[in-house]
């Protein structure tokens, strides 16, 4: 499912509520998550899941094309912990 199929099915579900406004809704809540992420916070959904930030330490790296070593800096990446319901729900049956 992507982004605009998602506030599709929102819309679709919900039909009180303008397009328009289903889309706001659905962008501030990511905005909020990827705001967050960015400043460093944990954002936890309960059932769902939890996002956070890991650090990766700076590394010496091999180009796989030429063989030579590389440094490569430190970075931070996003990382997804799935929740109890998910994985219950994703191994049913």
């Amino acid at each position: 499912m992507i982004k605009s199929e998602l506030i599709q099915k929102i819309a679709d579900e919900n039909p009180h509520l303008y397009q328009r406004d289903v889309e706001r809704i659905v962008g501030t809540i990511f905005d909020e998550i990827i705001d967050a992420m960015a400043d460093g916070h944990r954002v936890e959904l309960r059932g769902f899941g939890a996002f956070s930030v890991k650090q990766r330490e700076a590394r010496q790296g091999r180009n796989p094309r030429t063989g030579d070593t590389v440094m490569v800096e430190q970075k931070f990446v996003p990382f997804f912990k799935t929740g109890k319901l998910l994985r219950e729900r994703l191994n049913q049956g």
